[in-house]
């Protein structure tokens, strides 16, 4: 995430507030979706496990899309 510019703060408005685009109901060890959110202009996917027994999600990643690769509102990938 530092790499990336993508503080935690971002990161949770995106979790929060964003949209679920993509679920991966089958991903081990834990179910995940792909959200997406907006910090100002800027884009962000974050994708996020969630352990149901214990109610906590896990980040695995954040990044910002890139254009090339996903639909002009980042929903849907496109290569």
């Amino acid at each position: 995430m530092f790499e990336r510019r993508i503080t935690v703060e971002d990161v949770r408005s995106v979790v929060i507030g964003g949209e679920v685009i993509q679920r991966y109901p089958d991903d081990r060890p834990y179910p995940s979706r792909l959200v997406l959110g907006w910090r100002g202009p800027r884009p962000i996917h974050v994708v996020v496990a969630e352990d149901s027994e214990t109610d906590t999600l896990i980040v695995v990643t954040a990044y910002e899309p890139d254009p090339v690769q996903w639909d002009a509102g980042f929903k849907r990938k496109v290569l």
